[in-house]
């Protein structure tokens, strides 16, 4: 009677799982590989691995692991592919806040894609590590866990990237 219990809590969990992250892996995915239908193969490929693990394996830093699962593969697939580019340039997401003028919108919208764009000129690894702690608000630890860096490589990269970011920022709109 134990493994039925196992499997409903493994299927309660995958399925809370996926609800929790595949909007956010698919942007990451996709960011990777520049071709959302590749994207969401590898999404799916990283929930069907998510499936196999005990919730014990994951339980507590599934949000890393699946990051790290669905970059390895990614990696996999451009390898595979050989096209080895980290990340295309692809379609700008955007926030929305309800509560801005109309005047401070526009400007908001103007600086966020001025700084996208800025951030699609740094390396590769800068570009991935900045868009793991910015846009997916991973911690120097999980992203260190996810892109196979130490924690003070990440923390140079990310430190290096705002610095530059800053400095191109300020020369572009003084």
């Amino acid at each position: 009677m134990e493994p039925a219990v196992e499997n409903e809590n493994t299927g309660s969990f995958v399925a809370t799982t996926v609800r929790a992250h595949q909007a956010p892996l698919l942007r990451y995915a996709t960011r990777l590989l520049g071709d959302a239908e590749t994207a969401r193969d590898v999404v799916q490929d990283t929930f069907v691995k998510l499936m196999q693990q005990p919730v014990g394996a994951v339980d507590g830093h599934v949000a890393e692991w699946l990051y790290r699962v669905c970059r390895n593969r990614a990696v996999d697939v451009l390898r595979k592919e050989g096209r080895m580019r980290l990340f295309a340039e692809g379609e700008l997401e955007q926030v929305r806040t309800a509560d801005l003028r109309p005047g401070r919108a526009l400007e908001a919208a103007e600086t966020q894609d001025a700084l996208l764009r800025l951030i699609d000129t740094l390396p590769p690894n800068q570009q991935e590590v900045i868009r793991l702690k910015f846009q997916s608000g991973f911690s120097y630890k999980e992203i260190s866990r996810i892109t196979e860096l130490s924690v003070s490589n990440v923390g140079f990269l990310i430190h290096t990237a705002v610095k530059r970011l800053r400095a191109e920022f300020a020369a572009q709109h003084p």
